[in-house]
């Protein structure tokens, strides 16, 4: 079955004028000449992405879309009118957002998060950035410290809502951040907490003891690679240190005590500086 809005896998099974006949077994469709790849012959596989032309024809094309069906992206407004506004979806066919489908005004030129979705009635693609209406919300397919993938969807008071897995929504709070993040974004993210009420606290680092373990090799790495002396220590801030290694002051202090400890380091206001006897190990 051929899928409007989803990259599909498609056999060439004729040419024609216009361009190439393409077919699911069932019914076929065309794939321009200008988006026909070399070489490409008769009997071929060939995998491309299916939507509705503004002439309401069901094409094919090899460009690389934006965002499929059933996806969050971040899309670019190229027109906007009191009725609504067109987004790049990166294949020469824009995607309508309907004004009652804005979460807030949209404005030629800025780019924000949207849900891509079917419209029941013609099958077209359309777009809303009210995502609440779009995730998901029990059924949670991770638990807590699972690593999943995020999308920032928007600031808030809190801090930055953000998507996960491309199905739920959850939250990374400001006082735990240590980086300048902006809507858009893809980060690699961890389940910090889902809480009774089935809201979702995120991290931008991992969680547990065996983060600590990574994080006390890749100081031992980089103190043996500069010299013995890193200049972070204890008075040091969250931006520098998350500059530096892209994790949390915590973090940083578990880590540099863990090895403090075993006498591999010496610690200073700072700096932190490897003992002579491991310089070589």
């Amino acid at each position: 079955m051929i899928e409007i809005g989803k990259y599909n896998d498609l056999r060439i099974a004729a040419k024609n004028s216009d361009g190439l006949s393409l077919s699911d077994g069932e019914r076929e469709i065309l794939l321009p000449y200008s988006d026909v790849p070399k070489n490409a012959e008769l009997g071929d596989n060939i995998k491309v992405f299916v939507f509705i032309n503004k002439d309401g024809n069901t094409i094919a094309t090899t460009k690389h879309a934006l965002a499929e069906t059933d996806d969050f992206a971040y899309l670019t407004v190229v027109d906007a009118s009191e009725d609504g506004a067109y987004l790049d979806l990166g294949i020469g066919k824009d995607i309508y957002v309907p004004v009652r489908e804005q979460k807030r005004a949209m404005h030629k030129g800025e780019s924000y998060v949207v849900y891509v979705y079917l419209d029941e009635n013609n099958q077209r693609m359309l777009a809303s950035s009210r995502l609440d209406k779009f995730i998901e919300e029990d059924d949670f397919d991770f638990d807590e410290g699972d690593e999943v993938s995020l999308l920032i969807s928007e600031q808030t008071d809190l801090g930055f809502n953000a998507i996960i897995n491309n199905r739920y929504i959850g939250l990374l709070y400001h006082n735990e951040l240590f980086a300048n993040l902006k809507p858009g974004e893809k980060r690699k993210g961890w389940i910090k907490k889902v809480r009774i009420e089935g809201k979702i606290d995120l991290s931008l680092q991992p969680l547990g003891y065996s983060h600590i373990l990574d994080t006390k090799d890749v100081l031992l790495k980089e103190l043996r690679e500069n010299g013995g002396v890193i200049a972070l220590g204890d008075k040091s801030t969250p931006e520098e240190i998350y500059e530096r290694f892209q994790i949390s002051k915590s973090a940083f202090k578990k880590a540099t005590g863990g090895l403090y400890k075993e006498r591999i380091i010496v610690i200073s206001d700072r700096e932190i500086k490897l003992v002579v006897d491991h310089l070589a190990d």
